[in-house]
């Protein structure tokens, strides 16, 4: 088996230096079972303009910071000259890339720049082929595709292939052979057996991670798969009816507390972090026993600081208290609209403006730094819909807020809203939340969705008067860009310093 070789490749968005749990993973599985694991990482390679960072600063978003104190850096040489030199040299016998929405063309690129000198099985798993499956499959460089957790699959399919054995009956497998397409079963891992991420395949560099200016070394601990909740925009909903109608199992499922904290000390251990970031979407989703005993631990045995999100209806005084202790750095929470009855019907979030509030009061009184979340430019939305956003965020106590673009990604519910009210095509590339919106929607177009989304903080923080002068800066123009640059300036030096 070790001379079976096998290739991951990791498209990433442009320095976006947060270590993917779903490659590390994967690499701990192979390397359990005795295959050879090599990685490529497109992250430092400058496949664009702007970073999804720089944007983010640029948008006020995120305070300035500067990497390369740590030593990160862009690569100077080509990305596509490096990644066929790797499979020239490397040979392996297996490639496997892990797609979304926003960076399965960049790996093709990569994968099909190679197929004329490489025979490996090449294999495509994340969330992309489980939701664009025969698309996928139909791309000339691909052989299979993995439409479940691939821990347990991948290796499976590893072997047979060393042991030149039939590939076509593999759970969670969609491959090609002769023509045909063997479509099988999903299948679910039970994430409490599955040996700790191993991100030892990323260079030292890639462990560094700002955080509001602040840069920390930092590893990303799983709490739970999935999430239990129905927001529209997000594929969790689909993934949970697909798993569900498929016979796979519950998608969410959650770690067990021993499980939590033996894997954060070995990576603290290990790869020496000084700073946690929970990769889990609700913080609290789990029974409160098991959260005291969680918390209660925490403090005693590790207490780093950390990085988590949550939900607005999760958050009370004692919950905000426990975070206090347990060294919370930072909290994330979704808003994502400030209009009710919209959010309520068109998001599927159900909790009220006062709850949010009182949410955010809870947290500022704690003095626990909270990062708040909004969207701009849902299907139907307007411009005074979207200030019905700005309005809310004036009433709450939020450090740092993000004002995303929203995009309709594959698996989400709304994406087949978009789809059928003529607002999008599907064969229009989504792109990243930071980029821009995609919807061709009359009342709000693109350009006005934009203007908003780059002056979003300055509408919350600064005084009304200021808002004529801001509305300028919406305009997408050179006098605009001139505004625009003035009030950033005054922003970071008021109130985001």
């Amino acid at each position: 088996m070790a001379k079976f070789k096998v290739l991951l490749l990791y498209p990433n968005l442009q320095m976006v230096n947060l270590l993917p749990s779903n490659i590390a993973v994967l690499s701990a599985c192979l390397k359990q079972a005795g295959f050879e694991v090599k990685l490529f990482d497109t992250t430092l390679y400058r496949t664009t303009d702007k970073s999804v960072d720089d944007i983010r600063v640029e948008h006020m978003q995120l305070r300035p910071f500067n990497l390369k104190e740590k030593g990160v850096d862009y690569k100077q040489t080509d990305i596509f000259s490096d990644f066929s030199g790797l499979v020239s040299a490397y040979k392996p016998d297996l490639i496997g890339m892990s797609a979304t929405d926003d960076t399965y063309e960049l790996g093709m690129e990569l994968i099909s720049g190679v197929r004329d000198f490489s025979k490996a099985h090449v294999i495509i798993g994340g969330i992309y082929p489980k939701f664009s499956p025969d698309a996928t499959l139909t791309h000339p460089a691909v052989d299979s595709i993995c439409i479940g957790d691939g821990e347990k699959s991948l290796a499976e399919l590893c072997r047979k292939i060393a042991e030149g054995k039939d590939i076509t009956a593999i759970r969670n497998l969609w491959v090609k052979k002769e023509g045909k397409v063997f479509k099988n079963k999903p299948e679910l891992s039970d994430i409490n057996s599955l040996p700790y991420d191993d991100f030892s395949v990323f260079e030292d560099v890639r462990f560094f991670r700002p955080m509001q200016g602040k840069i920390f070394r930092m590893v990303p601990v799983m709490l739970d798969r999935g999430c239990p909740f129905q927001c529209s925009f997000c594929a969790a909903p689909s993934l949970k009816k697909f798993y569900q109608d498929s016979g796979a199992g519950e998608y969410f499922r959650v770690k067990t507390v021993d499980r939590i904290m033996d894997e954060i000390k070995h990576y603290v251990a290990v790869y020496k972090a000084d700073y946690i970031y929970f990769n889990t979407e609700t913080f609290f989703a789990r029974p409160d026993k098991e959260l005291e005993l969680f918390f209660k631990r925490y403090i005693a045995e590790v207490g780093l600081p950390f990085w988590c999100q949550t939900r607005i209806e999760t958050v009370t005084d004692a919950r905000a208290k426990i975070l206090k202790d347990m060294n919370c750095d930072r909290i994330s929470i979704g808003l994502e609209h400030g209009n009710e009855d919209f959010r309520k019907k068109m998001l599927k979030k159900n909790f009220t403006n006062k709850q949010a509030v009182e949410a955010f009061e809870i947290l500022h009184k704690n003095k626990i730094a909270v990062t708040v979340n909004n969207m701009i430019g849902f299907p139907d939305e307007t411009r005074e819909l979207a200030f019905d956003t700005i309005k809310l965020n004036r009433q709450i106590k939020a450090d740092s807020i993000n004002a995303y673009f929203f995009v309709p990604y594959s698996g989400t519910p709304l994406r087949d809203y978009c789809l059928e009210k003529g607002y999008f095509s599907s064969d229009v590339k989504t792109d990243s939340l930071m980029k821009r919106s995609v919807l061709g929607m009359p009342q709000f177009t693109p350009d006005q969705i934009k203007g908003l989304v780059r002056t979003f903080p300055l509408y919350i923080k600064m005084p009304e008067s200021y808002f004529p002068r801001i509305r300028q800066a919406e305009e997408l123009t050179e006098v605009g860009d001139k505004i625009l640059t003035e009030l950033r300036a005054l922003y970071f030096e008021g109130y985001f310093k």
